[in-house]
């Protein structure tokens, strides 16, 4: 599973700076990060619409949407899919309640 989120990854990075007449990564880079988070959301809502409906097949294919977004906002940012699974793997075994009590308040 992690080699699949390297090798999307790895696409994202290399399409980023690809012509925006030819990639979609790299048209939407060029939108700026406003647009990329924008996009994220909507691949977000679509994605709890298709799991209200119990439509598993949709819900699978928004949800890959949503990661793929991600992953091009997480490029945007020069972060990884690396840099969430370690802040993932920091967080193993520790109560949802005490990670959220333990963030710096704003």
């Amino acid at each position: 599973m992690a080699d699949t989120l390297q090798k999307l990854e790895n696409v994202i990075r290399e399409r980023r700076v690809a012509d925006p007449a030819s990639s979609y990564v790299a048209k939407l880079t060029a939108k700026g990060r406003p647009k990329i988070a924008q996009k994220l959301g909507e691949e977000a809502v679509e994605t709890v619409i298709a799991a209200m409906s119990g439509d598993r097949t949709a819900t699978t294919s928004e949800a890959a949407d949503l990661i793929f977004h991600l992953g091009v906002l997480l490029a945007d940012l020069d972060l990884s899919f690396d840099d969430v699974l370690a802040e993932l793997e920091r967080r193993e075994g520790m109560s949802g309640i005490t990670e959220k009590a333990a963030r710096p308040k704003d």
